[in-house]
């Protein structure tokens, strides 16, 4: 798939232990695939520090990636399906629990 000028949505969810794999995937859609990366953030991700890194260092290095400012309030991402600002969104991580 072609995704030179594609409009991706990156959200970033709580798992904070994959973020420091998850970032460089970013770095690769803007550098290499030439994407426009739309990058969001679930509350917890934006605001929380844990023992896999403080959230303003993420968020300064997402940032510094992409350009752009990061959304993460639910009033500023309301708009991103109405206005269809995007052409792509990932969700990462996006893991699942199984119940028996």
């Amino acid at each position: 798939m072609e995704l030179v000028g594609k409009k991706i949505g990156f959200v970033l969810t709580g798992s904070f232990c994959t973020f420091k794999k998850t970032i460089p995937k970013i770095k690769e859609l803007v550098e290499k695939e030439k994407a426009e990366i739309i990058p969001i953030m679930s509350y917890n991700s934006y605001n929380l520090d844990t023992k896999f890194g403080k959230a303003k260092d993420f968020i300064l290095e997402i940032e510094k990636i992409t350009r752009k400012e990061i959304i993460h309030t639910i009033q500023d991402a309301e708009p991103i399906g109405p206005k269809n600002i995007t052409d792509i969104m990932v969700v990462a991580p996006c893991s699942r629990k199984y119940y028996v």
